[in-house]
């Protein structure tokens, strides 16, 4: 199972315009809900928040990777955000956030969705290919740079 596999064009926005948490993951909901069935916006949002509640999931580096399970969902679901000039997402270095990776995962999800997680850890450890992403102008370009680095791996 590769990232790139779960990735779709219009679940990607380079162009966050959030300047808060609360924005960002609303935003990311928005995102994770179209196109398709299951969760709206609203209970996307509203599991994304209550995970947050848990602790942060700004990990550091300019990087979230807000994640939550859903009843009434069959899939996982990725969606991405880039913020060009960051948003306050009380991550754990205190730095400003520019990628989003986020992910939602069906209740009954046998840990596929922690694969995911893990791949998207793995991806953005490297502060060049952190910024490569950042500096995207498309959802296309997003994609093929992500199936560049997977055939690195």
């Amino acid at each position: 199972m590769k990232l790139s596999e779960h990735l779709q064009p219009e679940r990607i926005s380079t162009d966050l315009s959030s300047s808060n948490k609360l924005e960002a993951l609303t935003e990311l909901g928005v995102l994770l809900a179209k196109p398709g069935n299951g969760p709206d916006t609203t209970e996307i949002t509203k599991a994304l928040l209550e995970r947050e509640r848990l602790a942060t999931t700004g990990v550091g580096e300019g990087v979230a990777i807000p994640h939550a399970k859903l009843s009434g969902l069959e899939e996982n679901r990725i969606a991405i955000g880039i913020s060009r000039t960051g948003v306050d997402f009380d991550a754990i270095d205190g730095a400003r956030v520019k990628i989003f990776f986020a992910l939602i995962a069906p209740l009954s999800s046998s840990g596929d969705h922690l694969k995911i997680l893990a791949q998207i850890s793995r991806l953005l450890k490297d502060p060049e290919i952190r910024q490569r992403l950042i500096d995207v102008s498309d959802a296309a370009t997003f994609i093929s740079l992500i199936r560049v680095e997977e055939g690195k791996q």
